[in-house]
């Protein structure tokens, strides 16, 4: 039996054709057009993600960096003032009340912001932005350290001092233990920048970005000094003012 298949006029006359043609061109470019809206997205939605994470990166780095350079200089304070101790034990009859109150100036001090540490260790989303876990554990860890040199050096001095106050004689200034101190900052010190550069490596961070966010933090915090030291100008002009205007009354 055969079987005839009858092609529709509108097909044979080339309308149906030119119909149908029309159609897929329509759906392509719909899809095309749908493919590209979502690819967009995703590309969008991507490199700013990838922004968030470098910025967040560089924030955490840059205070890595400032709290390696408090501890460093507060590791040549207490190395500074060792070198005194061996100056005045060696001749103390050149011990002057000058170089006692010295030694008071030159107490190790390390001063850390705190508000990045807090951001950092308590905001998951910021943890999954980053999506680095040995980047994560690093960063905790380096904080940890600073907290322990914080704690078991700067504040220990400062206390040891306020309690026994050694330098009011020269005994006491030569026999103040810096060494204990030394040897718990030698410890430390060297974590904290083997940490440091690991983070700079892992995250593909170099020096010169370091130093340029950390010029550029600068300009702004410059910049909102200025501005509170303007406020605090016009308030105590007001306040001059106010005063004139009573003294007149």
């Amino acid at each position: 039996m055969n079987i005839k298949l009858h092609t529709p006029k509108s097909l044979k006359n080339g309308s149906g054709m030119a119909s149908l043609k029309q159609f897929l061109l329509s759906l392509f470019a719909t899809t095309v057009s749908i493919a590209l809206t979502f690819g967009t997205a995703a590309v969008i939605d991507y490199n700013k993600k990838q922004k968030e994470k470098r910025e967040i990166v560089m924030m955490v780095m840059y205070d890595m960096y400032n709290s390696l350079e408090a501890v460093k200089q507060a590791d040549s304070r207490i190395m500074e003032s060792i070198q005194r101790q061996i100056k005045f034990a060696e001749d103390t009859t050149n011990l002057k009340t000058t170089d006692l109150i010295q030694m008071a100036l030159i107490v190790p001090n390390a001063e850390f912001t705190e508000t990045i540490e807090r951001i950092f260790s308590s905001s998951i989303e910021t943890i999954n932005t980053v999506g680095n876990v040995l980047f994560t554990e690093n960063v905790a860890d380096f904080y940890r350290f600073r907290n322990d040199y914080k704690r078991f050096v700067c504040d220990s001095v400062q206390h040891a001092i306020e309690t026994d106050m050694p330098f009011q004689t020269a005994k006491g200034t030569i026999n103040f233990d810096y060494s204990y101190y030394a040897l718990i900052s030698s410890n430390i010190m060297p974590s904290m920048q083997a940490l440091f550069d690991q983070c700079k490596q892992m995250m593909d961070v170099t020096d010169e970005e370091i130093e340029a966010y950390r010029k550029e933090r600068e300009k702004i915090e410059k910049s909102s000094s200025q501005d509170e030291d303007a406020r605090e100008k016009k308030i105590k002009e007001v306040q001059r003012l106010v005063l004139q205007l009573d003294s007149l009354q």
